[in-house]
């Protein structure tokens, strides 16, 4: 899976701030449903993917509010496709509570076409606490950057063995509508200045784009073999918050990266073939049927 997350949000811990404009304002026992739909863009093939997550608002013993998520209802390609039991019996914490340290779950149990969904969801709520938790955004044309550079791994240990990219982000409040009471917020995922990602070979140090490499994902091919991939990612998400709840309404992601794939014998990558260059994008849509109650 191609994608970008941002799992640093301890970074700026905070208190719940009730005066804050952007704030998730959370009651027990809370519903809300989203439906997903995800084009993968790729070098050989293009996917769509289409899923609904359910989720019901709990708090934990750290007084914290959550939202337990349930996938259902998955389609690849317009065709319906059936969760395993451990799919279906998967369950995702996620929170727009800034209090709350959002992680990447245990993905080993779940189908790798469903890793997918899971992370853009994370995605989405990793950017909005994030720019929850900029204090000094309040008004529209608001703007904040943040230095982040830490890498991010998506790996799961059994696919993918090495997936990992390092970004800055770039928050914007677009606009404030008081007669709908939501705003819009972009947050742009950019390849840091200082990057800490850690390429495991010289070869993938050459900038497949105009900034240094930020972006690197190694999967097994099946055979034995790997499929190392290299390049330059950004990433461009546009939120529609409720003022009132804080909640998510509607979300957009565009993910392009620019890439350097080369197929290798072995998990050192030195004994490779010949490279290819090309282009892959990412772009997800989120809507919530369900909206949180007011």
């Amino acid at each position: 899976m191609k994608l970008a997350i941002l799992l640093g949000l301890g970074l700026l811990q905070s208190q719940a701030d009730e005066t804050a404009l952007l704030a998730r304002h959370y009651h027990d026992g809370e519903h809300i449903t989203y439906q997903m739909h995800g084009v993968n863009e790729g070098h050989q093939r293009t996917f769509k993917y289409d899923a609904r997550a359910d989720g019901l608002v709990k708090q934990g013993s750290n007084q914290t509010y959550f939202e337990e998520f349930a996938w259902s209802d998955f389609r690849v390609n317009g065709a319906p496709f059936d969760l395993s039991p451990a799919s279906a019996a998967f369950r995702e914490d996620l929170s727009l509570d800034t209090r709350y340290q959002l992680s990447i779950p245990d993905l080993s149990k779940v189908q790798p076409i469903l890793i997918g969904p899971i992370t853009d969801l994370l995605a989405f709520y990793s950017d909005v606490q994030l720019a929850m938790k900029q204090k000094n955004i309040q008004h529209a044309g608001d703007h904040a950057f943040f230095k982040h550079g830490v890498p991010n791994s998506w790996a799961d240990g059994s696919y993918v063995v090495n997936g990992q990219d390092a970004v800055d982000f770039d928050i914007t409040l677009e606009s404030i509508d008081k007669a709908t009471q939501t705003a819009k917020v972009t947050v742009r995922h950019l390849p840091p200045s200082q990057s800490q990602l850690k390429l495991p070979v010289a070869w993938m140090e050459s900038p497949v784009g105009g900034t240094p490499n930020n972006w690197i994902e190694v999967e097994k091919d099946g055979n034995g073999k790997f499929i190392a991939q290299v390049g330059m990612e950004t990433f461009r998400a546009e939120l529609r918050l409720s003022l009132t709840t804080g909640a998510i309404l509607g979300a957009t992601m565009d993910n392009p990266v620019e890439v350097l794939e080369r197929d290798c014998d072995e998990t050192a990558l030195t004994t490779c073939g010949t490279p290819q260059r090309y282009s892959i994008r990412r772009q997800i849509q989120l809507e919530a049927i369900t909206p949180a109650a007011k």
